[in-house]
């Protein structure tokens, strides 16, 4: 098996990933998806952390999965469409906390290191998968930051470098 191999790219048992949250940071892609007027691509969260909240499409990278391969899968499952990484721009590295955690176990927070890449991609909102959000719409910046609605996480991503 090669470095580069996924086949142990696999998710973790539930108890063994829940010891991961508890004790270290995750790491995940951020899919930042702006249309013509800037706005940008949410989806109403359907699981913890955040759920409930507008947030921008993404997800974890696994253990052993090689950045490409992840971005590939979670464009995928997040889009509905796989998508190569050298089609992306870095818009940065960011810190996501949460008091929350996937298994709403009480005390555990959850800790994203955040790659966030930005994509120039036609959207179609109805063809969006519905497994991680349950629905989707486009966000200006102001309208976001006023809702209450939309995951304070998200704000850096509608001025990235500020």
């Amino acid at each position: 098996m090669t470095a580069n191999s996924t086949s142990r790219t696999r998710p973790l048992p539930h108890d063994a990933f829940l010891a991961v949250v508890r004790d270290t940071p995750l790491v995940a892609i951020d899919l930042v998806i702006p249309d013509a007027d800037g706005r940008l691509l949410m989806g109403r969260r359907i699981h913890e952390p955040a759920r409930g909240f507008w947030f921008v499409p993404g997800g974890r990278i696994l253990k052993d999965e090689p950045l490409d391969d992840a971005f590939s899968r979670l464009t995928a499952v997040e889009l509905g469409i796989p998508l190569a990484r050298a089609d992306a721009t870095l818009l940065g590295v960011y810190t996501h906390l949460y008091e929350s955690n996937f298994a709403g176990v009480p005390g555990v927070s959850t800790h994203y290191v955040v790659i966030a890449c930005s994509i120039d991609h036609c959207v179609a909102l109805d063809a969006l998968p519905r497994a991680q959000h349950s629905a989707y719409r486009w966000w200006g910046r102001d309208e976001a930051i006023a809702s209450g609605a939309v995951h304070p996480n998200n704000f850096p991503y509608f001025c990235p470098g500020n």
